[in-house]
């Protein structure tokens, strides 16, 4: 894979900060960026259809393959899904993976996408919300994406705002999502959270970029897996 186009631009909790974003996009050409990958939460909650609207606009206007998930506060989900539809019409390099998966070419490979939004939890009686907030039990995750069994073999990039748990690192998170990452062993994981930060679980990276309204967000060489964290502020003043 060429050095010009391996590069994945990482993003986390916009939380409506859309300025922020179209600053961080205007300078893709400067880093060699060949997809984008951001996980919620996405809007402000005062505006989010139209705060929505802007962020996959300004991902559209970007050019490059784009790939989301939403935030657990990203709801009701009907108002999400109904902006992501409008959106992926006008630009189809646009997609969101909430619970579904989808194909991008970088470089002479082609990547798999894949994840699921909101609040993961491993009670398999956990009460399930899309109104108020976006919450799941982790069967519902591992059944919507059971599908990627039976697609041909990628190197696979999963997006979810729910951090996997990690026994050696003694990280907090999910244990299912935990074992669907071994299952399904993608290259890399990008996950929500305040701070930017990796670790390894087994044979993947998961990359947490930090809060994009916090000026973070991070670089990632899908040939390596090399991860270099920016801020926006920085980039604005080279």
């Amino acid at each position: 894979m060429s050095r010009e186009v391996r590069k994945l631009l990482a993003i986390g909790g916009v939380n409506g900060a859309v300025d922020t974003l179209e600053q961080l996009l205007s300078q893709l050409h400067d880093q060699s960026v060949a997809a984008v990958a951001v996980v919620g939460d996405l809007g402000a909650a005062w505006t989010k259809a139209d705060t929505y609207r802007a962020i996959f606009k300004a991902l559209g206007h970007a050019g490059k393959p784009a790939f989301w998930v939403p935030g657990p506060v990203d709801a009701p989900l009907g108002d999400y899904l109904l902006e992501c539809y409008n959106m992926e019409t006008v630009y189809p390099h646009l997609r969101g993976l909430h619970g579904t998966f989808a194909l991008a070419r970088i470089g002479p490979n082609q990547f798999l996408f894949a994840g699921m939004g909101g609040e993961i939890v491993d009670d398999p009686d956990a009460v399930r919300s899309e109104e108020a907030l976006l919450r799941y039990p982790a069967w519902e995750v591992e059944y919507r994406l059971k599908v990627l069994s039976q697609v041909k073999e990628h190197p696979k990039v999963f997006l979810f705002t729910t951090r996997p748990a990690h026994k050696g690192l003694r990280e907090p998170g999910s244990e299912a999502l935990a074992e669907l990452i071994k299952t399904y062993n993608p290259r890399l994981v990008v996950v929500s959270g305040e701070g930017a930060s990796e670790e390894r679980l087994a044979k993947t990276i998961i990359v947490c970029p930090g809060r994009l309204d916090r000026g973070l967000y991070s670089l990632v060489d899908l040939h390596d897996l090399s991860v270099e964290v920016g801020t926006v502020a920085e980039q604005a003043a080279v």
